[in-house]
């Protein structure tokens, strides 16, 4: 399938997923979002002092890669603890997916709750890999397979909005990377992950208890906060 090395460093407040191979990536990550290629994804913790609105966020976040020795990552910042990440795996017919996430809730809201302030930092970040090459259709398709999944994941925690106080769906800030193989013949890529095949099946489940379980863990944390 794929190899894929995970390392956090408490002391840098660093995760770093790196792949063997080149990884074609979908996100809208702070750096290097949008489609790109490459092989690592990061993950960089850091406190509510550290993103006052004189910060610039893109700015701390690639100078945090650099001193990671993962200057190219994708990179994301996020306020949980990266050694507390969440991993999840599943095969079939030979395909595999693979959930990393990194979970926090104190920015949750509620689809369509009003403009405000960020809150306390507080965000759900996720890495879902897939061992087959997609096509861009297919790519575009699994990261709203993965958003389903996070959403239904919060709304059956239970936890309610900060701003409205309805059950919330996410946070204001969180992010999904979808990535895939670079390499492949043209009639190995999959030009559809829907819920009626194998590929979106598994890329459901592993976000689905990836995140459920980052969820309820900062909740039992937090005690509800």
């Amino acid at each position: 399938m794929f190899d894929l090395a995970l390392g956090a460093d408490a002391v840098r407040r660093t995760l770093v997923a790196r792949f063997a191979r080149r990884q074609r990536f979908l996100s809208w990550a702070l750096v290097g979002g949008g489609f790109t290629r490459g092989r690592e994804v990061a993950w960089c913790q850091v406190a509510d002092g550290e993103l006052t609105r004189e910060v610039d966020a893109s700015r701390l976040l690639k100078d945090r890669l650099a001193a990671a020795a993962a200057p190219e990552a994708v990179g994301l910042l996020t306020s949980s603890r990266v050694d507390r990440y969440l991993q999840r795996s599943a095969t079939a017919d030979g395909v595999e997916a693979c959930c990393v996430v990194t979970a926090g809730l104190g920015n949750r809201l509620r689809v369509g709750d009003a403009p405000s302030p960020t809150r306390p930092v507080g965000t759900i970040n996720l890495l879902c890999a897939v061992s087959r090459p997609l096509t861009e259709l297919a790519m575009v398709e699994a990261i709203a397979l993965c958003a389903e999944a996070r959403a239904i994941a919060v709304v059956e925690s239970g936890a309610r909005s900060v701003l409205s106080g309805l059950p919330a769906s996410g946070t204001g800030t969180d992010c999904q990377i979808i990535a895939c193989p670079e390499a492949g013949e043209p009639d190995e890529a999959l030009t559809f992950v829907g819920k009626h095949t194998v590929a979106g099946h598994l890329i459901g489940d592993v976000v689905l208890s990836a995140v459920t379980r980052g969820v309820r863990a900062w909740l039992a944390e937090h005690a509800g906060g």
